[in-house]
């Protein structure tokens, strides 16, 4: 329900969406084409959000290039964003989704998308 929330606020703004339910298929899209941020929710199957971010941080030790991940987590207990942070995300957003934190979070590491 998040990513469906997530998804249409972002699209609403006129950013450009991709969604991939599981770690892997997270690390598949990467692969496939390049992305401005990755929103990373830490429960997902198969790969959870945080084996995702270590996998993609590996590459980059190769590539010598980072990708921005936010934490997508319903986590909000003391701790958890520090737990986050050590996992290599470099920001944190809690769940359920709200508008304009989502919308605050996104531009801090993207360029505002332009008007079609």
């Amino acid at each position: 329900m998040n990513q469906l929330v997530a998804r249409a606020i972002l699209e609403k703004a006129g950013h450009r969406v991709a969604v991939a339910g599981t770690g892997q298929k997270a690390l598949k899209l990467l692969e496939a084409q390049p992305f401005d941020l990755v929103l990373m929710d830490v429960q997902m199957p198969e790969m959870d959000g945080f084996e995702a971010t270590a996998a993609i941080r590996e590459i980059e030790k190769r590539t010598g290039e980072h990708m921005i991940i936010v934490a997508m987590t319903a986590h909000v207990m003391t701790g958890d964003r520090e737990r986050c942070i050590n996992a290599g995300v470099d920001n944190y957003i809690t769940k359920p989704v709200r508008s304009q934190l989502l919308l605050d979070m996104v531009a801090q590491y993207c360029v505002k998308p332009s008007a079609v």
